[in-house]
């Protein structure tokens, strides 16, 4: 019994310390993103840049790391339910992604913070970004949360 409860936490709570990091990542994103918007239109060059490099970790990490844990923690625990709501919300973070990566191939270089229209750019992306959260806290509810009970006493 004592093994199966090693099993389990060395299993399942990697993907708590990656959800953590990743979490951590998103506070640093949006503390990024209150300094860019606080500035409006006088945001520097680098801070965008700053701004962008952490978005793109962010987006990166969502998708090839904690989604990928998160799925195959639902897989493992015959999580069905968690597994479809999954399906259903992947669609929409994915749209938001490639809106992330369309603003993050504008203004990498710092280019995009002085140009008319810019801070309305960022006030949208800040916007889509607020609903991904929302989206990723759910999966990471569903699909994790759920199963801390279980992986424990496994």
């Amino acid at each position: 019994m004592l093994e199966s409860c090693r099993n389990a936490q060395e299993r399942w709570g990697g993907v708590h310390l990656l959800i953590d990091r990743w979490l951590q990542e998103r506070h640093e994103l949006i503390t990024s993103f209150d300094r860019l918007r606080v500035h409006e239109q006088g945001a520097s060059r680098e801070a965008l840049q700053h701004f962008c490099q952490l978005l793109l970790d962010y987006v990166s990490a969502g998708h090839f790391e904690v989604y990928e844990q998160l799925i195959r923690e639902a897989e493992a625990f015959g999580d069905t339910r968690g597994i479809e709501l999954a399906r259903q919300i992947y669609p929409r973070i994915q749209a938001i992604t490639e809106a992330a990566l369309e603003f993050n191939d504008r203004c990498a270089d710092g280019d995009c913070h002085d140009q008319p229209g810019a801070l309305e750019e960022l006030m949208r992306l800040g916007s889509l970004l607020q609903e991904r959260f929302e989206l990723e806290d759910c999966l990471i509810e569903v699909l994790h949360n759920a199963h801390q009970q279980a992986a424990a006493t496994a």
